[in-house]
């Protein structure tokens, strides 16, 4: 039940903050003046062609409050927030690279060219924002009345150079990769679904393993296909499906917490069960109260995280940068995950004698590594690249990784399904030994 608490709690903020770089909402003087300005949007340009057009419902009152769009680079913007108190108003909206002001309904502006793409933070003010430029004495009444209805469109030039892409620069290619993605699952799907479905209906020690492993690629199969449809919409409108959106990372994290589940119920079973099995036992999912329990903490603090990690990223992804607390602490749980599999599969496999379960206890213990450290280690990997490339980067990685681990456990537990259906078969069949009475009878 707790789980399930935090799997639809994780829903709802997802679905509260989703946004598109098609923003709309209204300009307010009341808002821009308390905050010093306010802050519209965040995006990255590139390319020679980028265009910011800004559509009001109302320029005359445009026009009376000198209302105007600033825009910064983002380490300038930083930097001024960080000296906010201690400089003045119009002067920091001096600094700004870029002014644009809202005469018409809709004013377009072109953003020059740029060597590398660039974070610009959008900002409206007027002239109630700053007590300075109040030259008038009019004071604040009547700013409460001053807003504006707006819709702001960010586009980015596409392959023909012309303005029409919605993604960021840090976006782009996602919507690509996950066409592929999609590809890719329907096409393995379309070969190997049968010969999984009967190693399923046929029963067996790893019958309820190829379940939950199948659940758990459905699930990420399921998140690649909502995260399709989202971008393929935010691709035409910049504001996509943000529902499909939230239901992605919802079911990527419930892939996630499953597969966690198995692997260390799994891991832990087989290490704490070893001393009461004979070892010519098969191998099968092995549950104790106590790998149970120690499964079950993993996967609470790994959920609470994830949910930690909603609230202080918004950022609309699977996978993150991981610059907050929550995620930095989510890549030390996957380290110490990583640490204690390896460390008891390496005690299993150096007391195993049977070469056949040593080199499954292998690949299991390669599949389970790359499922958890990937993730840490890409995102040490990411930090070489610029940052507008990092999450991109961890997002693609990371996703092919995974399905990599999940292909090494597939055929681990399918041919070891398939040996359990032989061996069954041949204990029934075919004579195991031969009494010396018995061949000394056929030799004579």
């Amino acid at each position: 039940m707790a789980l399930l608490f935090l799997l639809t709690a994780l829903a709802g903020v997802a679905m509260l903050r989703c946004e598109g770089k098609t923003v709309s909402g209204f300009f307010s003087s009341d808002i821009a003046r308390q905050s010093g300005g306010q802050q519209v949007a965040k995006f990255l340009f590139h390319g020679t062609n980028a265009l910011l057009s800004c559509q009001i419902d109302n320029n005359t009152v445009a026009v009376d409050t000198d209302a105007k769009l600033h825009l910064f680079h983002e380490q300038v913007w930083l930097k001024l927030q960080e000296e906010t108190g201690r400089l003045n108003c119009l002067v920091k909206f001096s600094e700004a690279q870029l002014t644009i002001s809202l005469d018409d309904v809709e004013n377009n502006q072109t953003i020059s060219q740029f060597l590398h793409p660039q974070a610009w933070h959008i900002v409206y003010a007027d002239r109630f924002t700053c007590p300075e430029e109040d030259e008038n004495g009019r004071g604040t009444d009547g700013i409460a009345a001053k807003t504006i209805k707006f819709k702001l469109l960010l586009l980015n030039p596409d392959a023909a150079n012309n303005p029409l892409d919605h993604f960021s620069a840090e976006e782009s290619g996602l919507h690509d990769f996950y066409f592929l993605l999609v590809l890719a699952y329907f096409i393995v799907a379309c070969i190997y679904t049968q010969p999984i479905w009967r190693s399923i209906k046929k029963g067996g020690p790893m019958h309820t393993v190829l379940k939950v492993l199948s659940i758990g690629l459905l699930l990420q199969a399921g998140a690649a296909f909502t995260n399709y449809m989202h971008l393929s919409r935010y691709s035409v409108d910049g504001i996509g499906i943000p529902l499909l959106g939230s239901l992605a990372e919802l079911c990527d994290m419930v892939s996630q917490i499953q597969m966690l589940y198995m692997l260390m119920s799994l891991c832990m079973g087989w290490t704490l069960g070893r001393m009461g099995r004979t070892q010519g036992r098969l191998l099968q999912w092995d549950t104790t109260p106590t790998s149970t329990a120690i499964a079950i903490v993993a996967v609470i603090t790994q959920g609470i995280l994830l949910l930690w990690e909603q609230f202080e990223d918004t950022d609309h992804h699977s996978y993150h940068a991981h610059q907050s607390t929550a995620a930095l602490l989510l890549i030390v749980l996957r380290v110490c995950l990583a640490l204690l599999l390896a460390s008891s599969l390496y005690q299993i496999i150096t007391m195993e004698r049977s070469a056949l379960k040593r080199d499954f206890y292998i690949s299991f213990a390669k599949g389970c590594i790359l499922w958890f450290l990937c993730h840490p280690a890409l995102v040490a990997t990411s930090m070489m690249f610029a940052e507008y490339q990092r999450e991109k980067i961890i997002i693609i990685t990371v996703t092919l990784c995974q399905s990599i681990s999940m292909v090494i456990l597939y055929r681990l537990f399918i041919s070891r399904s398939l040996y359990w259906e032989v061996s069954a078969l041949s204990s029934v069949t075919l004579p195991l030994t031969m009494s010396p009475g018995y061949r000394s009878r056929y030799s004579s």
